[in-house]
């Protein structure tokens, strides 16, 4: 099948992709669009990682209120360039992550960032409570580890499942948009406020409420 500028175009605005790419992508799926942006989909996550090492020193620091004004969150995400950040589909994504910070609590970016003593610690108190349940010794490391994976999806933005889909994460999520816009991405960091927090106060499941909004929205 002949593949055409326009197509090429059409293309382009779907996914973000150079034209080169787009082109390459067509002629490997025959034309057929829909398999083309998968194909670039996939090509793009799987290149996401030679982008990493580029230096991401633009974007910007967004900001999420949750109704009422009870969870406050602040996230700096960056790019490549300051035309990305400036695009509308970059302060969407951002929007997202700060939404999803919200909603889930996570205390760290990665799991890199959690200090040794921390995960020692954790690591401990898991061996004594698979221990107390009894568990053969021979067994019991791989447990604490096991369980210590799913510590780090809780606690780690990362590893965190995406609340607005949950065949995600964010580590996927981030690699998605780096294959759309074809720049490195990197969450630098953030910090979040809940009100009360760390006084004695009625508990509200404010996840919950966070959560319902963001499937609103």
């Amino acid at each position: 099948m002949a593949i055409t500028a326009a197509m090429v175009k059409e293309l382009r605005e779907k996914t973000g992709a150079g034209m080169m790419d787009c082109k390459k992508a067509l002629t490997e799926t025959n034309g057929d669009m829909e398999k083309a942006v998968e194909y670039l989909r996939e090509k793009g996550i799987a290149s996401a990682a030679k982008k990493a090492g580029r230096i991401a020193a633009e974007g910007i620091v967004e900001s999420y209120i949750h109704a009422g004004g009870r969870i406050g969150v602040l996230v700096e995400v960056n790019c490549e360039t300051d035309f990305v950040a400036k695009t509308d589909e970059f302060k969407s994504f951002v929007k997202d992550i700060a939404m999803q910070i919200a909603a889930m609590a996570p205390k760290y970016v990665r799991r890199e960032d959690v200090p040794a003593e921390e995960v020692e610690k954790e690591r401990a108190v898991l061996k004594q409570q698979a221990l107390a349940e009894g568990k053969p010794e021979n067994i019991v490391d791989k447990m604490v580890e096991g369980r210590l994976q799913k510590h780090f999806k809780d606690i780690c933005l990362m590893d965190q499942v995406f609340v607005k889909d949950n065949d995600k994460t964010i580590d996927g999520l981030v690699k998605e948009q780096i294959a759309k816009i074809g720049e490195n991405i990197s969450i630098r960091r953030f910090v979040r406020y809940e009100m009360g927090e760390g006084l004695e106060k009625r508990q509200d499941n404010f996840v919950e409420e966070v959560m319902s909004q963001v499937k609103k929205g």
